[in-house]
């Protein structure tokens, strides 16, 4: 193969019962340049990597496949890992039990990108699948996803509470190895949120183009026992873990003078949130939470005190470890 135009930036761990759908979405897409699919799979305990190993025969020169060596243990750091080895001018994001709907979605997407420099990205609206492959009736985890324009800015994500396609809509122009922003952020802030990362680096390079048709599918499965993040998420305390991702992520958008006009109003709710979060259930994770939000949202957003030395470790994220660029960086 010649040197890709795109790279699919391909995730997956134990996704043994989806997996082909989603590889067969990859290869049968219709493209007048050539693709790479580098896969990242981090150490799957199930028939994963057999599948795999069994498509890079049929696909040789296509697939390049990552097996780490241990679990990472943070999905957001594979993500990172897979990242930086796509040699594509464009990467294409797509997680192992989600898939594409549209065998032109590639070619869509570089034709705009190529014909529009000034873009960052393009998405597109999802279809919501259930464990079985079946569209789910309940589509209000599609909300978050039900920006309508035509474009979306930088602007947008820090005025508006949705985003304009989910992680597998999402094509963006390789901005991984630019040295711009310290993008290693995206497995330092939280341990599975990628796609909020992965939307803001891109729109720091300019605005994302979103289609109207649905070209992907997001497979959303919340169950007892279940291993991806919506399931997870029910006992590990979800809107802990968001409050402390916020904080993360406006402290990092802070260091480059990126905060929007919003950023009072997303303070104050953090705030509340993690407030009442620790009055209803004390403990000493919720006092944690309530020091974080106290420090960073109230005295230094809100009440424009001095920087603090936010130094309480949230388990995924300690904010003066994450680094300014400089000009000698």
């Amino acid at each position: 193969m010649s040197e890709p135009l795109l790279s699919v930036l391909f995730i997956t761990y134990n996704h043994e019962k989806y997996l082909r759908q989603s590889l067969d979405s990859v290869m049968s897409q219709k493209t007048d340049f050539d693709f790479e699919v580098v896969v990242g799979e981090d150490c799957s305990t199930d028939g994963t990597r057999d599948i795999l190993r069994e498509y890079k025969k049929r696909y040789p020169d296509r697939i390049r496949l990552l097996f780490r060596e241990r679990n990472f243990g943070r999905p957001t750091l594979n993500v990172y890992c897979t990242a930086l080895e796509c040699r594509g001018r464009y990467v294409a994001t797509l997680e192992g039990d989600d898939y594409w709907t549209d065998e032109y979605k590639l070619q869509k997407a570089v034709d705009f990108l190529e014909k529009n420099p000034g873009y960052s990205g393009c998405a597109n609206p999802s279809v919501l699948v259930g464990e079985n492959g079946e569209e789910l009736g309940d589509k209000s985890p599609l909300e978050l996803y039900s920006w309508n324009a035509e474009d979306y800015t930088l602007t947008d994500y820090g005025a508006a509470d949705i985003w304009p396609g989910q992680t597998a809509s999402i094509v963006t122009r390789n901005f991984w190895k630019d040295g711009d922003y310290d993008y290693t952020v995206i497995y330092r802030a939280h341990d599975f949120i990628d796609d909020a990362w992965i939307l803001l680096f891109s729109l720091l390079h300019g605005p994302i183009h979103r289609f109207d048709e649905k070209m992907s599918a997001w497979r959303y499965v919340k169950k007892e026992g279940g291993e991806n993040w919506n399931s997870l998420n029910q006992k590990r305390g979800q809107y802990m873990q968001e409050t402390y991702f916020h904080v993360a992520q406006m402290y990092w958008m802070e260091q480059y003078g990126i905060l929007g006009e919003k950023r009072k109003d997303k303070a104050w709710y953090d705030f509340r949130l993690g407030t009442s979060v620790f009055v209803k259930h004390p403990s000493k994770d919720t006092f944690r939470l309530f020091l974080t939000v106290l420090k960073y949202d109230l005295f230094h957003v809100i009440l424009h005190f001095p920087r603090p030395a936010l130094t309480v470790e949230t388990g995924a994220w300690q904010s003066d470890s994450i680094p300014r660029k400089t000009e000698e960086s």
